[in-house]
């Protein structure tokens, strides 16, 4: 097998929650051009239509799920549907996530809550339900954010704490499982990519954090989604409990 070979997924299925706009796009049709056949989940059917196409696109098979990874039946109803359409599943890509920025002494306790039931339950319900059903050889990877280690300038009590327990989350579930079932547990700390939300944002809140970024620009959602075909492959099946902190240098400022 060569260096190239070992990057390839053909013959795996891969889960992508998140998957109906932004990065878990980028994911769902890297995995597929690796290879895989992708089931796609998030609250959005329309989106994950869309993405669908993507991934056929390439020549790979895609099955849609609308999902609320908060529930956790639906998590469990999601990786079913990826075993009775496909009979297995090898890669998970927690992806879903949600985000505030209200000032702590403002933030209503339900909003609180809503951040940590996507951002760090759902990838632990998507975790144990695909945790279940997969075998040696598996990958799941949780996308957290640079921000679990510093701060980008604006009131994200919620989502900080929720991407930076995610951390220790992976870490402990690669200690469970790497070794008793052949699962590899990373996750990838993404820094400033574009995303719906943009526009959300104060006036010069993103050129601010472009002058914290030694790269100097934004990151191309292509490279962060080949950091995740890195991970779900056998390229880095000696990587396990890890974080890929993916962010052109932001958090060494």
């Amino acid at each position: 097998m060569s260096v190239n070979d070992l990057f390839r997924l053909d013959g795996k299925v891969a889960i992508v929650t998140g998957a109906s706009s932004g990065l878990g796009v980028a994911f769902a049709e890297a995995l597929a051009q690796a290879g895989a056949d992708v089931v796609l989940g998030a609250r959005r059917e329309s989106g994950l239509r869309a993405t669908s196409a993507l991934v056929q696109a390439t020549g790979r098979k895609a099955l849609v799920c609308p999902t609320d990874v908060a529930d956790p039946e639906a998590c469990q109803s999601l990786v079913g549907a990826a075993m009775a359409d496909f009979g297995r599943v090898d890669i998970l890509v927690n992806n879903a996530g949600v985000a505030t920025a209200v000032p702590a002494l403002r933030e209503a306790p339900e909003d609180f809550r809503r951040v940590l039931d996507v951002n760090l339950m759902g990838a632990y319900w998507m975790a144990q339900a695909s945790g279940r059903v997969m075998t040696p050889g598996a990958s799941i990877i949780n996308v957290s954010s640079v921000v679990a280690e510093t701060s980008a300038g604006v009131p994200q009590a919620a989502y900080a704490a929720s991407k930076a327990v995610l951390i220790g989350l992976t870490r402990d579930l690669a200690q469970q499982w790497t070794g008793r079932r052949g699962i590899r547990v990373n996750a990838v700390l993404p820094g400033l990519f574009p995303s719906e939300i943009w526009h959300e944002h104060r006036e010069g809140y993103v050129e601010q954090l472009l002058e914290r970024t030694p790269a100097g620009r934004v990151g191309d959602s292509r490279e962060l989604a080949a950091t995740i075909v890195f991970l779900a492959s056998p390229a880095s099946g000696y990587v396990t409990g890890a974080t890929l902190t993916v962010d052109g240098g932001y958090s060494i400022t």
